[in-house]
């Protein structure tokens, strides 16, 4: 949909934003929803993320131009940071752990779903007489059905921690901590956006950017340090190994994912020649073993009660498909294109559960709503840093080899044009050469993505070998055991 809204509002220079708007708010406040779901109803704050994001869904429908339909997009990411944390934080108060995996699973697999079928709704309305803007309002209907379910269904037991008078609350929800996180985050990412396209690197803008989120981070980790009582993250968390292991796992799976994501279509569409939707087809390989992986993780950890095993082989498979990728060349066939990603999706559905799972096994239920909003913050910041980090290497590996081929070649035309117009605007005689080029700077790309996928094994290597049965058990003593105190 994003070229017919940059049609509308004849607003090219501001697609970035339509992606990276959503992006800041949705891991900007991510970590403050960990503290919400922790004081304050479940119920409460669930219903107050999805009117969030359903408020953000109207806003971008009826945005009269660009600027309200970034601010739409903002709005939206608020609520979706509720949601993704929620969603979790719903399933650890209502489903006992040793059945967690399962749903986990299922879980994952409704949200690559989402991601397949999505696109192709999108593209559908786009080009019928419902216009972009459904792409948009079609959210609220089922968010109207969801806010139903969530106030008629969801029942969470009242916590002490939500019985603390409303001062009390306030107090808890570490004001100083967000108030430079927040900023520091939005600084960090919009450093990354516009560094190297914008802005070159050495610009003011930037490095006062890098420079003021860099104090900024430092300064919320001191506030953690200085006040743990009530910190955002409290550093009591991070004596966990498996919480620190799933962190290190969280960001690499993450990054890796949204770059093959991100970048596999741009080389089917500048490489293939593929038109947007026939990339998005094609990706379907990946994003369906994916929900295949997922669902046999989820019922397999049911099972055998250990995440551990599966997170292993999980992201050595995944690290095997992300070399391969970097094999791809002009000619590559289509059986092997597909292979690849059949194998890097599967190795992702097997392993990319299993950090939160952690968090929600070797953590006290009151910290839980933290840690896994601290595994979706880890997630969305790594993969915005590493996307940003691809499209750099892409822009100066091309700048360098077409340099190479065509001399005098203006830089300008990698940074303002797009995927395919760069291609044709080549001489005829040097556009099979320029194919080339692309296609190694679009390995050099995955090659980033192969080095995370790596890295990913170390954090599920140091994964604590947790069963979530036994977990589950010595919850049930520990519950039958207070129980008997108190009649006793």
């Amino acid at each position: 949909a994003i070229p017919q809204i940059t049609d509308e509002f004849h607003s090219l220079p501001d697609v970035g934003w339509y992606g990276s708007a959503y992006t800041l708010t949705c891991c900007s406040f991510q970590l403050l929803f960990g503290k919400l779901y922790t004081f304050y109803s479940v119920k409460a704050v669930m219903l107050t993320s999805v009117l969030l994001f359903e408020l953000g869904s109207v806003v971008c429908g009826a945005a009269p131009s660009s600027a309200a339909f970034i601010v739409g997009r903002a709005i939206a990411g608020v609520g979706a940071a509720g949601i993704f944390a929620g969603c979790i934080v719903s399933m650890v108060y209502a489903v006992p752990l040793e059945k967690r995996p399962k749903l986990q699973g299922m879980f994952g697999a409704l949200f690559g779903i989402a991601s397949i079928i999505g696109p192709l709704i999108g593209g559908a309305f786009t080009s019928s007489s419902a216009t972009w803007r459904w792409c948009f309002y079609i959210n609220l209907p089922f968010g109207a059905v969801s806010m139903v379910v969530i106030a008629l269904c969801l029942k969470v037991p009242d916590r002490d921690s939500t019985k603390l008078p409303w001062t009390q609350k306030l107090s808890q929800l570490d004001v100083l901590g967000t108030a430079v996180l927040i900023p520091g985050v939005v600084c960090l990412l919009l450093a990354l956006q516009w560094g190297g396209n914008t802005y070159a690197w050495s610009n003011g803008r930037i490095v006062a950017l890098l420079t003021l989120g860099g104090v900024l981070l430092v300064a919320f980790a001191a506030v953690q340090v200085f006040l743990p009582k009530t910190a955002t993250i409290p550093p009591r968390i991070f004596k966990q190994r498996s919480i620190v292991a799933g962190c290190w796992a969280t960001v690499c799976i993450g990054s890796s994912q949204y770059i093959c994501v991100y970048f596999l279509p741009v080389w089917f569409q500048s490489i293939k020649g593929s038109s947007a939707v026939e990339s998005g087809i094609q990706l379907l390989p990946l994003l369906l073993s994916m929900v295949l992986a997922s669902i046999l993780g989820g019922l397999t950890t049911t099972k055998i009660g250990y995440y551990t095993p599966l997170a292993i082989v999980g992201t050595c498979i995944m690290a095997v498909g992300a070399g391969l990728l970097t094999t791809l060349q002009v000619g590559t066939s289509e059986g092997k294109w597909i292979g690849y990603q059949i194998l890097y999706g599967f190795g992702m559905g097997l392993c990319f559960q299993a950090p939160n799972l952690a968090a929600q096994t070797v953590l006290p239920t009151a910290d839980v709503p933290v840690g896994t909003s601290l595994m979706f913050f880890s997630q969305l910041l790594g993969a915005a840093i590493f996307v940003s980090v691809g499209q750099n290497v892409l822009d100066n590996q091309l700048v360098s080899r077409l340099s190479g081929l065509l001399p005098g070649f203006d830089a300008k035309l990698v940074t303002e044009g797009g995927a395919t117009s760069l291609l044709v605007g080549l001489p005829a005689h040097l556009r099979e050469a320029g194919l080339v080029a692309y296609n190694e700077a679009l390995r050099n790309v995955f090659q980033i993505g192969l080095i995370l996928a790596c890295l990913t094994v170390l954090g599920t290597a140091a994964l604590e070998w947790r069963s979530v049965l036994k977990k589950a058990e010595e919850n049930r003593r520990e519950k039958t055991d207070a129980v008997t105190a108190e009649k006793v």
